[in-house]
């Protein structure tokens, strides 16, 4: 019989994630996938699956989710408490539930998005080979809700054999590498520098497309608009405003505001935990 998982409580929002579906841009759908990919692919070794396995992301923790048989799960990514059938748990470390019982996320005193991994993995149907769910296209699975039930797959790999994954905490301020955009000549001399030189200011518009940045203005030096061209996760779009937009998982696969920088795919995963009000600075790389 296949074990389930009950979603007792989503919290603010939560999903199913594995690692996204790469390469079919061309035809319009993006990669999506975990917005933290190293602390999706952590939270599987933890637990003795291949990374790529499909796990639970969710938003400022608040999870709670019972599970009909004796399981093994890790919690990684955001900073949050833990309770397992009652008994505190620690992150980053394989953790252990006995049927009928629950894990319980608080709410995230740092970082925004937590990844929860069951062993075996969340057996969901995949879409378009990915079991990922893809806000801003519609595909793969639904938004978690309460009372839904999730299946728990049988895809495991041996036991890592390790209690705990040190990790460093989460920065209060990161610092994100950058390169120069593809149209860095739609803007003033001196906007790269204005970008790299100064904080700016995680707003509440984010989400799993991106998230929308306050600072000083970064002027263009050309009007209109650009027709749709490609875009990548970690894009800084200039809308006019002047206000950053940083595109995360679920990003467009085109777009028309000119991309001044875009954020090393290495930080990719810094950007993703960005929680609104957080300050956030950009450093170049040539």
């Amino acid at each position: 019989m296949t074990s389930k998982i009950e979603v007792v409580r989503p919290g603010i929002f939560a999903t199913v994630q594995d690692l996204g579906r790469p390469g079919l841009a061309a035809i319009g759908v993006g990669r999506s996938g975990a917005a933290d990919r190293g602390s999706l692919r952590l939270a599987n070794r933890l637990v003795g699956n291949p990374e790529g396995n499909a796990a639970l992301e969710a938003v400022l923790g608040g999870l709670v989710l019972r599970f009909s048989a004796p399981a093994t799960v890790a919690v990684t990514g955001a900073t949050c408490s833990i309770t397992a059938g009652g008994r505190a748990a620690g992150p980053d470390s394989p953790v252990f539930l006995r049927a009928g019982e629950d894990l319980v996320l608080g709410t995230a005193s740092r970082g925004l998005r937590c990844y929860v991994a069951v062993r075996g993995g969340i057996d969901v149907p995949p879409v378009l080979g990915a079991r990922a769910t893809d806000t801003l296209g519609e595909l793969g699975p639904p938004v978690l809700s309460a009372g839904m039930t999730l299946p728990v797959g049988h895809r495991v790999l041996a036991h890592p054999g390790v209690d705990l994954a040190p990790r460093p905490s989460l920065p209060g301020e990161p610092v994100l590498r950058v390169s120069p955009g593809p149209r860095l000549d739609w803007f003033t001399a001196g906007a790269l520098s204005t970008l790299v030189g100064s904080p700016f200011v995680a707003t509440s518009d984010v989400d799993r497309v991106g998230v929308r940045l306050e600072g000083p203005l970064l002027s263009r030096a050309r009007d209109g608009e650009l027709p749709p061209e490609a875009t990548v996760p970690g894009a800084l779009q200039i809308p006019p405003s002047g206000q950053p937009i940083l595109f995360l998982a679920d990003h467009p696969v085109t777009g028309g505001y000119p991309v001044i920088a875009v954020v090393d795919e290495a930080d990719l995963d810094l950007a993703a935990q960005l929680r609104p009000g957080q300050r956030v600075r950009f450093t170049l790389e040539w």
